[in-house]
């Protein structure tokens, strides 16, 4: 063996023995234990084999409450939005494949992110599902918008539905009951898209009186290792005029900003933010956030307020002297990418006030963390206690996947709805009772 070898061993060796003792539940919650960094010849990987679901398998939920397949047989769901009807728009969606593969690292990279999603190419469209008679079983399923750009977020304003492509939000005219849109779309505003496009997704929310739509824009790398130009515009929550287009930049120095909502008690943005990789297995902890108008929260420069990156060089102390820590931490890797808050008073009383999150689980630490959706209570508008896991069960004794929850969403009847993309299923949460 070369000492290159076996320097890479020991340094995986050593991450693997740090992970062992580590609690991650000490990285939930408002004040996360922040280890040392540490860098890599090569970082920790972990990929969990994709298997999906055998015929009766489906997810373990919490006491309390029980699952169902809403659909199956879907391609890449990712996103889900409920419409005042009931009807559930399903987004299904790949990545747009154009990152170029100019170091060996992008190489392991593309193989790992193809490994982990398993065969398939997507729909790359939206799917309407309707339930006419309110048993809870879809008995309408159709394609209600075809032939997208790997899209993500979907929100409806009046008689206005805008999807956000991985490259510009387009608006559509919608009718309610209707089962399918053919308008090609209008384009609202470009984002930014290709010829590297690390984060594609663009999730997307409209504030609550419709005037501004939010859009996450997620940076162009881990860490600028594509030049600061490629982050133009990047790792960011837009605002968007829905009259005009023109947008700006609300808040900043988010790595990959997803699940973007209001609070409903206060009124205030939220997202979860997929933090950066390569500082250990158990740096830097993913969390969810309320979003400070013109506020900035780190990234590239510092994570977690003012602890600093050591990779980025020159530094902005100026930035970092302003970077705000976040509200609450979900554990390292996790990665987050789906939000929604609980309405309704059809699921328990323990699953009201509070959020929903679907973390579609680590690739890059040796134990596996993330893979299911937790709830996180609230209260006056605030985190409010422990998360708690509702739907595991994505992995199996063998820890490979069945699936991996992404978007969360609630139905018109209070049930908790959660996009499996690797799974090809929508699953229906409800009361056990």
């Amino acid at each position: 063996m070369t000492r290159l070898a076996l320097l890479c061993a020991s340094l995986l060796v050593l991450a693997g023995c740090q992970e062992e003792s580590f609690d991650i539940q000490s990285q939930i919650g408002p004040d996360p234990v922040l280890p040392e960094p540490q860098q890599y010849l090569l970082p920790p990987m972990k990929i969990a084999k994709v298997v999906g679901w055998a015929q009766g398998e489906k997810p373990n939920v919490a006491s309390g409450l029980k699952v169902e397949a809403l659909a199956t047989g879907l391609e890449s769901p990712r996103n889900l939005l409920v419409l005042p009807n009931g009807d559930v728009l399903v987004v299904e969606s790949r990545g747009p494949n154009l990152e170029p593969t100019t170091r060996p690292k992008d190489l392991i990279m593309g193989w790992i992110m193809s490994y982990a999603h398993g065969e398939g190419s997507g729909g790359n469209r939206i799917t309407l599902l309707r339930d006419t008679n309110g048993d809870g079983v879809p008995d309408v399923r159709t394609v209600f918008l075809d032939n997208l750009f790997s899209p993500f977020g979907v929100a409806l304003v009046g008689q206005d539905l805008y999807v956000a492509n991985t490259d510009a939000i387009i608006r559509y005219p919608y009718v309610p009951d209707e089962t399918k849109i053919s308008s090609p779309g209008t384009k609202l505003t470009d984002l930014p898209g290709g010829p590297i496009d690390h984060h594609w997704t663009k999730s997307l929310v409209a504030s609550p009186d419709g005037s501004k739509l939010y859009v996450g824009v997620g940076s162009n790398s881990n860490i600028t290792e594509n030049g600061m130009e490629a982050e133009k515009g990047r790792a960011a929550i837009w605002e968007v005029d829905r009259a005009s287009g023109r947008s700006r930049i609300f808040a900043s120095g988010l790595r990959n900003p997803n699940g973007l909502t209001f609070e409903p008690q206060t009124g205030a943005l939220w997202a979860v933010i997929n933090e950066r990789d390569e500082l250990g297995p158990n740096l830097v902890p993913d969390y969810m956030t309320s979003v400070r108008e013109n506020g900035f929260y780190g990234w590239p420069y510092s994570y977690y307020g003012q602890h600093l990156d050591p990779r980025v060089m020159p530094q902005r102390p100026d930035l970092v002297a302003t970077a705000i820590v976040p509200d609450y931490a979900l554990s390292s890797h996790v990665a987050p990418l789906g939000m929604a808050f609980s309405t309704g008073d059809s699921l328990p009383p323990a699953y009201r006030g509070g959020a929903f999150v679907g973390e579609h689980g680590s690739w890059d630490r040796y134990h596996f963390n993330g893979y299911k959706v937790v709830f996180v209570p609230f209260k006056d508008g605030r985190p409010n206690g422990k998360a708690q896991d509702v739907v595991t069960g994505f992995l199996n004794e063998k820890e490979d996947a069945r699936g991996r929850p992404v978007g969360v969403a609630i139905d018109k009847s209070g049930a908790l709805l959660i996009a499996d993309d690797t799974g090809g299923v929508v699953w229906r949460v409800t009361s056990a009772q």
